[in-house]
């Protein structure tokens, strides 16, 4: 006998909202709809400048309306969304494949009609949306992304440039905005076109030698390349400046942000080039109340974007499922008559799932259980696959110790003993397949 499906315990209770209102963003003009019995004319149409906005609010507020729902539409919604919110309305900023429009004529009076019809019976979710001091933050993390990308183009135009001229200085340095890249560089802008006088302008760390430098760095001197290379380092150099504006910015907006810990961050188990700045973490372990980056995988950048695009409170996600979803990192089951249709992951544009994605990929040579279970993972499923189960893996983990404000601990990842099993399991079999018979090592040495 077949198994009945699984029903919820608890099944989801819809709100009412009688003193719910819509609203039709446009571009310059916005249509609102509230109860019948509350106006005389319950739809009315407001511009976009600000004092329209305000008697818009105004209108509301006279209407006795206490929640608004509209969808999110391009950048339209934020001013009205911040001035409603500051009137103390609750605003749902909903998706627009969740309002779809029943069938028939689509006008802007409609629409509004409609949303505050499925509003006012409890059939719309509000969009997260953090506290107005996480966005501004996270307005400025997305500025300085910006910047970094706009920097770098410039940075390919000063290769290009270098291409052109056949001066390979990619094939000296590592690094061409390194200090030694940056002094041959001004050298050359200066008029100095000896190959050895500009490899003698190399840091005595550098692995190549003088000769080998000098020989990379004769070049098809060429005036128009010249004027595209001072120009491209100019432009990439200012852009440096603004970088360094907006990250003081962002100290100063970082500080405004509530702290849930007065303790000192504990010692960071990481070593190297993976140790991350102290000063930077200690703030950060303050704002958290816990130390993300003890978390293999997780520096301080992804750390940062977590705090810009979610905050240091879990509060508006209930369960680390919902915080998944939100991420689009789950499988998207669709189901009917009992068959799967489909259970990949949504098409979801979000920049932490996307810091996520990046660190699960720093597993593929980890020799910690995250990079045991990766690679066992990428066998099984295919890299793309992998990365995305393990950035929801990383998900559930930074859920867990935000919401409790408990410390990392890796033994809750696994059974050491099992994944001694498995791979001891492994290597008999493939020295079996090899001809081998593998024998243990007695502990005790004689």
């Amino acid at each position: 006998m077949a198994r009945s499906p699984k029903r919820r315990s608890h099944p989801r209770k819809r709100k009412l909202n009688p003193d719910a209102a819509g609203i039709d963003l446009g571009a310059t003009r916005h249509y609102v709809a509230v109860p019948e019995d509350r106006d005389a004319q319950s739809v009315r149409h407001f511009g976009t400048h600000t004092d329209d906005l305000l008697a818009l609010a105004d209108w509301l507020q006279g209407c006795s309306i206490n929640t608004v729902a509209m969808e999110a539409t391009g950048v339209y919604w934020i001013p009205l969304f911040q001035i409603l919110e500051d009137r103390g309305m609750e605003v749902y900023l909903v998706h627009a494949r969740h309002v779809k429009h029943v069938p028939g004529r689509k006008t802007d009076v409609e629409d509004c009609q409609w949303l505050q019809y499925l509003h006012s019976v409890g059939l719309l979710n509000a969009s997260f949306r953090p506290p107005a001091v996480i966005c501004a933050m996270r307005s400025l993390m997305r500025h300085r992304r910006s910047l970094v990308q706009s920097g770098n183009e410039h940075l390919l135009r000063m290769q290009k440039a270098l291409d052109q001229m056949n001066v390979q200085l990619h094939h000296a340095v590592t690094d061409i905005t390194g200090e030694t890249g940056q002094r041959i560089l001004d050298a050359i802008l200066s008029g100095q076109r000896d190959p050895r006088a500009l490899a003698a302008l190399r840091d005595y760390r550098c692995k190549k030698s003088e000769a080998q430098m000098a020989k990379a760095l004769h070049g098809d001197w060429r005036e128009e390349h010249l004027f595209t290379l001072k120009q491209s380092l100019q432009a990439w150099r200012f852009h440096r400046e603004l970088i360094a504006q907006c990250e003081a910015q962002i100290q100063a907006q970082l500080l405004q942000i509530q702290s849930h810990s007065d303790e000192p961050a504990p010692p960071t188990p990481k070593t190297g080039a993976n140790k991350p700045d102290p000063t930077q973490r200690e703030l950060l372990f303050r704002k958290f109340g816990t130390d993300l980056t003890a978390v293999e995988g997780i520096n301080l950048q992804t750390a940062m974007t977590l705090l810009s695009e979610v905050g240091n409170d879990m509060a508006k996600f209930p369960t680390a499922a919902h915080f998944t979803s939100w991420l689009g990192l789950c499988p998207d089951n669709r189901i009917t008559g009992g068959r799967k249709l489909a259970a990949h992951t949504r098409n979801v544009n979000n920049r932490l799932a996307t810091a996520l994605r990046m660190a699960a990929q720093s597993f593929h040579r980890s020799q910690s259980y995250w990079g045991d279970w990766f690679r066992r993972l990428r066998a099984k499923l295919g890299a793309k696959a992998a990365i995305t189960a393990a950035a929801h893996k990383l998900a559930r983990v930074l859920y867990a110790m935000i919401k409790t404000r408990t410390p990392y601990n890796p033994a809750k990842l696994g059974n050491p003993e099992l994944a001694k099993a498995r791979k001891q399991r492994f290597l008999i079999k493939q020295a079996e397949a090899l001809g081998y018979r593998l024998n243990p090592i007695n502990s005790e040495v004689s």
